[in-house]
């Protein structure tokens, strides 16, 4: 069975932690939010074109500075969901800003823009010629939401997909 280190990056209170739990166990848990401290470790098998995959989920404290240490947490990835809470506008500029960094030390590698939090449409700041710009750029974007599970599986196989040259 094929094993596939995927990162989940982006500032903090974007979803990360809620993305990963929603796809993993299926569930949503809004009583009160926890930061992630370091990283926590998830696996998840799945089956794409014929082939059993892990994923194994790495979900890396929101670091709004880019630390050294969390450098060597992204040994090893094969790609990663870069993800935004749509609500907040400048968490999807912080998100490119990491995403350049990272693209510098680590190479290119298969990745997926994810807007969370897709159901507070109320809300949401991030402009369509703005989604439209980064798509034109090669960005593959998704509007997620780790409350309803919308897109959420659709985010983790295009991803999986993208890893293994599908």
């Amino acid at each position: 069975m094929l094993q596939k280190k995927v990162c989940m990056l982006g500032v903090s209170a974007v979803g990360k932690t809620s993305l990963v739990q929603r796809f993993v166990m299926r569930r949503f848990t809004s009583d009160v939010y926890k930061t992630t401290i370091g990283v926590t470790v998830d696996k998840k098998p799945i089956q794409l074109n014929g082939k059993d995959v892990t994923l194994v989920l790495w979900d890396i404290h929101g670091e709004d500075v880019f630390e050294k240490i969390w450098m060597s947490q992204l040994r090893g990835m094969a790609g990663y969901l870069l993800v935004a809470d749509g609500t907040r506008r400048q968490t999807l500029e912080d998100a490119l800003t990491l995403n350049d960094r990272v693209t510098a030390t680590m190479g290119k590698l298969p990745a997926i823009l994810v807007l969370n939090k897709c159901d507070l449409t109320d809300q949401w700041e991030v402009e369509p010629s703005r989604e439209t710009e980064l798509s034109t750029n090669g960005w593959k974007i998704l509007h997620t939401s780790a409350k309803t599970g919308e897109n959420v599986e659709e985010a983790y196989s295009s991803l999986a997909l993208a890893m293994l040259g599908s």
